[in-house]
């Protein structure tokens, strides 16, 4: 499976809200095709995906605030790219940051590294 199989590919504030209600932990990459940094980040969150995301744990999304307008403005999305996190469908911040605006690959990696901490700590709770 490649690590494009690891992202849900947003199409509609619906979507996004089952996507929620599946998966405890999700990252979500706000973004726009004409966005140079948007383009500059989308291999790295890509790469983050293919080795953190666990199914109905931890879901890695992209959504194209020019195709899903209604979820961006739900989410209070200005700038792009802009990275948000949710925990059983309520945003949380994630080593501090409610959120992550530009093309920041440390402070996203950091944050993925710790969501997927915590969905693994989950997943040995669950199995224990």
């Amino acid at each position: 499976m490649s690590s494009d199989d690891k992202i849900h590919h947003i199409t509609s504030a619906a979507e996004l809200d089952a996507l929620f209600q599946s998966t405890t932990y999700v990252a979500v990459d706000f973004f726009a095709d004409w966005c140079p940094p948007c383009r500059a980040i989308a291999p790295h969150f890509e790469s983050l995906a293919g080795q953190h995301a666990i199914p109905g744990l931890l879901a890695f999304a992209k959504v194209n605030v020019d195709h899903v307008q209604e979820a961006a403005r739900t989410h209070g999305v200005t700038a792009m790219p802009t990275f948000l996190f949710f925990k059983d469908g309520k945003q949380v911040a994630v080593n501090g940051q409610k959120m992550i605006q530009g093309a920041d690959p440390r402070s996203l990696g950091a944050a993925a590294e710790k969501l997927s901490g915590l969905a693994k700590k989950r997943q040995q709770e669950a199995a224990a």
